[in-house]
């Protein structure tokens, strides 16, 4: 069963328990992809800034790249719990022997890569939200701003903790091939934090 088919208070004792999953990657998801329900509402809104053609077409672009990243964030939610159990699994391979130590490597090696992509790609989409937040809150309808940028707020949350389980996962090592792209987005993130008056220059 999906972690979202599960009762709201039920999911939140889920991510209180001292298991190790649903972790901050799947939160990082869930925060995402509830972002994006709210800025996709503020798109679909009839009302918009100033009630011109130019603001129908921006909120409605922004509305379909918004929807599709949210999608894809439900979907993160428990590929991230999924990634990070088989990283478990694999580290509880048995190592008696040469040729179990050598599997084993490989296969926690394997795990890692997913389960550094999986955050990676939640980061990814948490910066579409967004970019569409920016625009639900240039375009959309005036009282409904605060829902815009408490949608790019929650996105906002959502990239920083997809990027603090990306360097985790790949450890000091590797971490520092990473570095450049990771920095990227949390770049572009920050740009669209700071249209949306939520932190300062």
């Amino acid at each position: 069963m999906s972690l979202l088919d599960t009762p709201a208070r039920s999911l939140l004792d889920r991510f209180a328990s001292p298991d190790p999953t649903p972790g901050g990657g799947s939160a990082a998801a869930l925060g995402g992809a509830l972002g994006g329900a709210l800025v996709a509402m503020v798109c679909a809104m009839d009302k918009t800034q100033s009630g011109t053609p130019a603001d129908r077409q921006r909120l409605d672009q922004a509305a379909a790249r918004v929807r599709e990243a949210a999608e894809r964030l439900r979907r993160l939610v428990d590929e991230d719990t999924a990634a990070y159990d088989a990283v478990v699994s694999a580290y509880e391979l048995p190592k008696a022997t040469d040729d179990e130590k050598a599997a084993r490597k490989k296969a926690v090696a394997a795990a890692m890569a997913v389960a550094t992509e999986v955050p990676r790609r939640t980061a990814r989409e948490c910066l579409t939200v967004m970019g569409a937040a920016v625009e639900a809150a240039a375009h959309g309808n005036p009282n409904a701003l605060s829902d815009a940028r408490t949608g790019g707020a929650l996105a906002w949350a959502g990239l920083l903790g997809a990027v603090e389980n990306v360097r985790i996962n790949l450890g000091p090592d590797l971490a520092a091939q990473a570095e450049s792209g990771i920095n990227d987005l949390v770049r572009d993130a920050r740009g669209f934090a700071i249209a949306l008056g939520l932190i300062a220059t």
